[in-house]
């Protein structure tokens, strides 16, 4: 496999850094996840760094001004102790008010991840199969997982020590005016400078941490289909070509690190800097002022506690505002799958047909899945309720598409798909999907036990309703033999089960949840010849009073149908039952004859 078309394969074009302002409206929206705490933690996290920052406020004030210009500075030892007391008592609550904040601030930043990414998955579960079909599953989970992680420290300490350290500031600003306004003048001089190069990092930063994201989701993706697919990879020896593009996409998502880690430690020395530079104007102005009389020592003694105390808060905000930097990429990308609209919406007046009978009507039904090219072309079909129709045709002629428009997993591009008479974009889609079981040949089977896998069909069927579907579908046999029999645990996707037990499985789950139209796409393709006989005894109970579309390239299993429609590049070029069409001696006897010439060569 070449590099070029590793790259085209592992190449997802949802994942790019999405080109957008800095926008207050979405930072609101991301915090609008702190509203269901906001009568319960977070009063709790704020009256905890009120106390706090209220300590850190005073204990300079009564070093400097009260113990050396008053207790030290007089002699008055019995004050100097007293002033001892207080400031013990101060530190001891403040310990107790910051390890109450930090606890209960870890709790906030859980709560609301927790929050977040409940509320992204349960949005993806409801979005439509087009959305799927532009997206790798390891993209999807780069958001749901380490995106939503990337704003846990946003949430855990950003939110609160942001406050905190805003109120600080503000009580510094205060305080040092009111100690010395020449002095504080001159000291803060420096930071409209550093406020005019810290904005100029913003825009650099940002763009790093976005790109950062971008090459992760990337390497999610490679890695999460490199494990699905390794049975692939061994089998046509392309293990070190994986190993190539994984060292590429590795060295990439490293790089993009780096840059971002390297922008985002600009910012704390620009701050030490600033800070030096505030102490060489504090210890040159200030000792101008003690000389000249405008202040005493301990006032000069708090200021410098003050100043020290400024540059930290200042620190913490840089490092905030990096952390926001990195929340906003994710937000954005995180954003843009909440904003993601299923392009098969479910109308507010919807029709409730929970007793659909099953009579199912194609008119002039066009479809594409891109602007390129039609997969179905003017398609008029009736099928009455009760009865069979097939569906055959070559690969790509429009037979799995036909079947996934009566499921409305997608909606046409013109025409329409009814219901007993009714669009079926007027049926409320839960009512209308519940009411459509569907078989594929690529069953898919969950992590857990046998007993799980089949009752997915139907949540709350008993014990006994899935072992009774189980032995109608003939699948009971082979799940005693399992080791511990239907609670027997299988792993994701159930590869210590052969082809043909998954697919039993999932003909006894569609069994189960007793849909009134049923759906079989290439149901019996991975089916040995003596299972099929025995799926073929239970397919005529299945099938019974319902109505069914059946996908086949092995024609044998359509023989019974009432109507079979042959396709060819989206369009229907015959239909009629086995022996109408067998007597046209057209496309359909074409295939039969082709199916029973390769069966004789193959014997």
């Amino acid at each position: 496999m070449t590099k070029s078309s590793l790259k085209e394969r592992f190449y997802y074009p949802e994942d790019r850094v999405i080109e957008k302002p800095f926008n207050w409206a979405q930072l609101i929206r991301l915090l609008t996840y702190l509203k269901p705490y906001l009568k319960t933690l977070i009063p709790k996290a704020a009256a905890a760094m009120l106390a706090s920052t209220a300590v850190r406020l005073i204990v300079p004030i009564i070093i400097g001004v009260y113990a050396f210009d008053n207790a030290i500075a007089k002699e008055n030892y019995s004050l100097l102790y007293w002033l001892v007391g207080v400031t013990a008592f101060l530190y001891a609550l403040s310990f107790v008010s910051n390890w109450y904040r930090i606890k209960t601030t870890n709790q906030l930043g859980q709560y609301v991840i927790h929050d977040l990414r409940e509320s992204l998955f349960n949005h993806v579960q409801f979005l439509s199969h087009r959305f799927f079909d532009s997206r790798s599953a390891g993209s999807i989970l780069v958001r749901i997982i380490n995106d939503v992680n990337s704003m846990q420290d946003l949430f855990t300490n950003g939110v609160i020590n942001t406050l905190m350290d805003m109120v600080t500031l503000v009580g510094i600003f205060v305080i040092l005016f009111v100690l010395s306004p020449p002095l504080a003048i001159a000291v803060l001089l420096i930071i409209p400078l550093m406020f005019f190069i810290s904005t100029k990092l913003r825009r650099k930063i940002r763009r790093a941490w976005q790109n950062v994201r971008m090459k992760m989701s990337k390497l999610n993706s490679h890695l999460n289909e490199s494990i699905q697919g390794i049975r692939v990879t061994q089998s046509f020896t392309q293990e070190k070509g994986n190993m190539e593009y994984f060292k590429g996409v590795n060295v990439e998502n490293f790089l993009a690190w780096k840059e971002a880690s390297r922008k985002n430690a600009m910012f704390r020395p620009f701050v030490d800097l600033s800070n030096a530079a505030g102490s060489a104007i504090l210890i040159w102005f200030g000792a101008y002022l003690i000389n000249s009389g405008s202040i005493e020592i301990g006032t000069f003694i708090s200021f410098s506690f003050y100043l020290g105390m400024f540059w930290g808060p200042i620190s913490r905000l840089g490092q905030v505002y990096n952390q926001l930097l990195v929340a906003m990429a994710s937000s954005e990308r995180i954003f843009e799958f909440l904003d993601e609209k299923p392009s098969v919406p479910d109308k507010k007046n919807a029709v409730s047909m929970e007793k659909i009978r099953g009579t199912i009507d194609f008119d002039h039904v066009e479809f594409s899945y891109d602007e390129s090219r039609k997969a179905l072309k003017g398609i008029n079909l009736h099928v009455p309720a009760g009865e069979t129709l097939a569906l055959v045709g070559h690969t790509g002629s429009g037979k799995t598409t036909i079947a996934s428009l009566v499921s409305r997993f997608y909606d046409v591009t013109s025409g329409a798909v009814s219901f007993d008479g009714v669009d079926v974009r007027d049926i409320n889609l839960r009512e209308l999907r519940s009411s459509v079981g569907t078989v594929i040949q690529e069953t898919y089977i969950f992590s857990g036990t046998i007993m799980e896998n089949i009752r997915f069909g139907k949540p709350d069927a008993t014990d006994q309703e899935v072992v009774k579907a189980a032995e109608a579908i003939g699948a009971n046999s082979f799940i005693e033999a399992l080791p511990h029999g239907y609670q027997t645990e299988v792993e994701e996707r159930g590869n210590v089960l052969s082809v043909g037990e998954r697919q039993l499985l999932s003909f006894a789950r569609a069994l189960l949840s007793d849909p009134r139209t049923l759906i079989l796409d290439e149901a019996t393709a991975s089916i040995d010849t003596e299972t099929e006989l025995v799926i073929q005894a239970a397919l005529k109970k299945l099938l019974k009073g319902r109505t069914s579309i059946i996908i086949a390239h092995r024609l044998s299993t359509i023989r019974d149908a009432d109507h079979i429609v042959v396709l060819n590049e989206g369009e229907i070029v015959e239909q009629g039952s086995h022996d109408q069409l067998m007597k046209m001696r057209g496309k359909y006897f074409d295939l039969v004859l082709s199916q029973y010439n390769m069966l004789d060569s193959a014997s």
